[in-house]
This record gives C-alpha cells, sequence and structure tokens, in this order.
C-alpha cells in the first residue's frame, strides 16, 4: 500500500513542478515586456538609427577612401604638369643674394624653456622665408646649443637635413671676421639706410619679453663690432614699441632685398595690430591698447609650419599657409619681444 501511496503521489509533484516553471516563464516574458515598454518611441528610433549605422560604417569607409582616391587623381592630371612649370620657373627666376644673416643663439641661458621653443618657431618661419625667397640669404645660426638645440631635437628632428642654412655651435666671432660684423639693435643710434652685401648682420635670438633690457647693444659694445638699428622711424610710425621678434627682422631684410624699398619691406611684414602708419598719417593709426598687447604675446601664428611645408620647400614650392606664414598678412599672428630691431 505504501508503495502504490508513492507512485500516486509522484504524478501530483511533477505536475506542480510543470505549472511552477511556466510560472516563470510567464513572469520572465512579463518582465522582457515591461521593459520594451519603458522605452519610448523616439529612444526605439534612436537605437535603430544607431545600430544603422554601425552596420554602414564600412560601406562610408569605403566610400571616403574611393572619393579621395578620385579627388587625388583629378589633382594629378590636372595640375602636375603647371605645378611643375611652377616649380622650374622659380627656381630659374631665384637670385641668391651675398648678404650674410645669422641668428646669435648665445642668450640660450637667459631664456625660459616656454620662450626657447618660441624662438625655435621664429627660427622655422626664418628658414621657411628663406627657402622660398626671390633673393635668400646665407642663414647662419650659431652658438646653437643648450635648450634650443634639446628643443629641436625633441620637436623637429628633420632640422638636421635643412638645405641652405649654416647651423654652428660656435660664437658668430669665431666664424666671421670682426670688421664684417653689424649687430642688429633698436638701442643703436646708427640708423642702417643701405645693405653692405659684403657685411654679415646679426640678429639676437633672445625672446624676453622686455626683461633684459638693452641687452644685445651692450652684447655688441662689449665685443668692439659695429651695430645698427634698421631704419622704422623713418618710414612708420606704431602704437606700439617697436622691438620687433627675430623673424619679423629677417622677413623685412628679405623684403628689402627684393623690393630695395624700406617702406614697402616694413608694411609687407609688419602685423596690422601693431598699428603702423606711414610717418605723416599718424592720424590714422588704431588706439587699441596694442602695446599691452605687444607686450604679453608671441609671434606663434594661427597656422604653424608644418613639416610637410618644410619638405615642399625643398622644391621652393610651398605654398603660403593661408597667407599667414609668409608674414605679407600678419593682422592676427601675434608678436614677441625681441632684441632684433
Amino acid at each position: 500500500m505504501s508503495t502504490e501511496g508513492n507512485k500516486d503521489a509522484k504524478p501530483v509533484t511533477d505536475g506542480d513542478s510543470g505549472a511552477g516553471s511556466e510560472s516563470e516563464d510567464n513572469e520572465q516574458n512579463d518582465t522582457q515586456a515591461g521593459e520594451t515598454e519603458v522605452l519610448s518611441k523616439r529612444q526605439r528610433k534612436k537605437l535603430l538609427r544607431r545600430q544603422q549605422w554601425e552596420d554602414q560604417r564600412d560601406l562610408r569607409k569605403q566610400r571616403r577612401k574611393e572619393k579621395k582616391q578620385k579627388r587625388r587623381r583629378e589633382r594629378q592630371a590636372q595640375g602636375d604638369e603647371e605645378a611643375e612649370g611652377a616649380r622650374k620657373r622659380l627656381r630659374r627666376e631665384t637670385a641668391p643674394s651675398s648678404l650674410r644673416l645669422v641668428v646669435d643663439c648665445s642668450f640660450d641661458s637667459l631664456m625660459a624653456l616656454k620662450d626657447v621653443k618660441k624662438l625655435h618657431k621664429q627660427i622655422q618661419r626664418c628658414y621657411a622665408e628663406n627657402r622660398r625667397a626671390l633673393h635668400p640669404m646665407q642663414f647662419y645660426l650659431t652658438s646653437h646649443g643648450g635648450q634650443l638645440k634639446q628643443n629641436m631635437d625633441e620637436r623637429d628632428k628633420g632640422w638636421v637635413n635643412w638645405k641652405d642654412i649654416k647651423i654652428e655651435p660656435e660664437h658668430f666671432q669665431q666664424i666671421f671676421n670682426k670688421e664684417e660684423l653689424v649687430y642688429l639693435t633698436s638701442d643703436s643710434s646708427n640708423v642702417l639706410t643701405e645693405l653692405d652685401q659684403k657685411k654679415a648682420y646679426v640678429i639676437g635670438g633672445l625672446v624676453d619679453h622686455n626683461h633684459h633690457k638693452g641687452i644685445t647693444f651692450k652684447r655688441a659694445q662689449e665685443l668692439g663690432i659695429d651695430h645698427a638699428q634698421l631704419p622704422l622711424d623713418s618710414f612708420v610710425k606704431m602704437n606700439s614699441r617697436k622691438v620687433l621678434a627675430v623673424n619679423h627682422v629677417f622677413e623685412i631684410i628679405l623684403a628689402y632685398l627684393e623690393k630695395g624699398d624700406w617702406q614697402e619691406a616694413f608694411f609687407t611684414v609688419l602685423p596690422q595690430r601693431k598699428g603702423a602708419v606711414p610717418v605723416g598719417q599718424e592720424g590714422s593709426a588704431s588706439k587699441g591698447g596694442a602695446e599691452q598687447q605687444d607686450s604679453d604675446s608671441d609671434s606663434d601664428s594661427a597656422e604653424p609650419i608644418t613639416k610637410d611645408c618644410f619638405g615642399a620647400l625643398d622644391q621652393q614650392n610651398c605654398r603660403e599657409q593661408g597667407g599667414q606664414e609668409a608674414g605679407h598678412s600678419e593682422s592676427e599672428q601675434p608678436i614677441t619681444e625681441g632684441t632684433a630691431a
């Protein structure tokens, strides 16, 4: 009797278990349905769009690649011959100058690292401008070492391959005869009216934010070499101080070699925000507090010179980066105080 009782009880137990399992499934389905109902119609559409976006990722990538290749083929087909002809014309028309321009980097220990980095950028701009100039100068960097060399090694390793520039660790007095040297400094009482092709003109490689006033003038006196300032006051009236960045002095001299006119050279290079106007037209100068802005800024451009640009310069075909790199349209280019002009 007990065995039969157990057998009779078993089906009842199995039936109860099946009912419990069915109940759990129903509860799970209800939960999922509840979760689905929580998502709004907008959220479901958003999820759908996201899924479609992910599904089409490879297709979009392929289309972009094809479009890029098409543009490249069109440029090559339309511009290769013209660009090559322009490069050849530029090379034929270039007439190198015998003028020597030296950036004296012996002030390295007087600058903070951030100012050394700014000097590095100014030197890059000088190099780029000289490479594409109509009358490129003989460009020298002297006393090259310390923080400047370390920064160049870290940020611009390609400098060792720069062309048409002589980078020397020695001081410029060890390279040039004393009689050949003229130090360009805004504190000099001598005004430069003409450029002597037999001279080597020295620009102080210093970004000092006016911390070391007159230091390049004192250096020239200590070394017993000639000194002079650019004839800025004879042609230009500015609301801000007339101390210019290294690259601006460099570009002004390049412009003078090309144009043969100091006033045109100044106004080709000087940023408009310096408030520069021709002498005799001072009333038209803006009074926007340029001096304060000038003292707190640097010569970094909104369009920095890229490595690609330097590569193109090796073929005399580096295009202007939005008109900014050439220094001919520098209304937005800040300027760092140097000791050069």
